[in-house]
């Protein structure tokens, strides 16, 4: 192991290791932030590095299933919302990108793994959009379980993570009331209004329960994301906080929760299982959309290639104009 930020080239001795491992736990016991130069345990900044790019990843393949929509949008108003919604998610990418690189690893190097279909990203970005109200159902659920996963994380035990949250989260809270006001309003319209969002609701609510990642007994990240304070609740605690705020905003619009397990026990809801045997065969690369989506990030990637090129170049110009005076 080697450290970082310590003008130190050399592995570090047992003693070394030690004295640092017990001022990493302490600086994280106090609810200190860690920054990129200090020194951190190698499994720290693998496990940070494979969260934030996940998470980065995430942002950047879930523009597609609303970019779906942009030009079939009822409206301008509608039009100009999701426009600004899409493009809110490749800055939050960005941001996570960003936040990646202060671990040691490179932007090219997370693209490459998501082009190459080795890196993954969250299961519900692999469902289809198949009609208007799938907009308002991802705004309400997926972005309200984002919400419910990333507010936690403005309190992450890395610095730079925990920044790029506080932005995201605001964000992230437009997008969700934005989704429930499509849904307020197709619940309070027309029969064939209120069956569409019905059907959203049916089709995007188990996946979006599948989004906190899978039950705690199976999680194999979870202790240790739990001590270092990477994340603050574990994935069934988060899920169960996601369904008790959801299932009275579905009460409220006058839908019905796709789950006959689902009561209520004087304090939370109870619902039942998700089917896990999907969220593996999606997460995989084996769900409805994997290839379709991976497909899309390709095509724009090359169709892009012109645009980093021009950039590069620009650069390579300033740099040697402001060599050269």
């Amino acid at each position: 192991m080697y450290t970082q930020g310590l003008d130190q080239t050399e592995p570090l001795g047992e003693d070394d290791l030690s004295r640092l491992s017990e001022r990493f736990e302490s600086k994280v016991a106090a609810e200190q932030k860690v920054e990129p130069t200090d020194w951190m345990p190698d499994a720290y900044r693998t496990l940070l590095t494979r969260q934030i790019a996940q998470h980065a990843h995430s942002e950047i393949v879930g523009m597609l299933p609303e970019g779906n929509w942009l030009s079939r949008a009822p409206s301008l108003r509608r039009k100009g919302i999701l426009l600004a919604k899409v493009q809110d998610e490749a800055g939050h990418g960005l941001y996570l990108y960003s936040a990646a690189e202060t671990l040691g690893v490179t932007r090219d190097e997370l693209v490459e793994q998501l082009l190459a279909g080795t890196a993954k990203y969250s299961s519900i970005f692999n469902y289809p959009t198949l009609q208007w109200a799938d907009v308002g159902a991802i705004g309400w659920l997926v972005d309200g379980a984002a919400i419910m996963n990333q507010v936690p994380l403005c309190r992450c035990s890395y610095g730079p993570y925990a920044r790029a949250m506080v932005r995201i989260c605001r964000e992230e809270s437009f997008h969700q009331r934005q989704g429930f006001e499509v849904m307020t309003v197709l619940a309070q319209g027309s029969p064939a209004q209120r069956a569409m969002a019905q059907d959203a609701l049916d089709r995007w609510w188990w996946p979006s329960l599948m989004m906190f990642g899978p039950p705690d007994a199976e999680s194999t990240h979870n202790d240790r994301s739990m001590r270092w304070k990477v994340k603050r609740f574990t994935n069934d605690e988060l899920r169960q906080k996601f369904v008790d705020m959801t299932v009275p905003q579905a009460h409220y619009l006058g839908l019905t929760i796709p789950d006959p397990d689902l009561s209520y026990d004087g304090e939370y809801w109870r619902f039942g299982e998700p089917d896990w045997a999907e969220f593996k065969r999606v997460l995989t690369g084996d769900g409805p959309c994997n290839r379709e989506r991976l497909a899309a990030r390709n095509k724009a990637h090359d169709d892009g290639a012109w645009v980093r090129e021009a950039a590069v170049a620009h650069a390579d110009k300033k740099r040697a104009r402001a060599v050269a005076s």
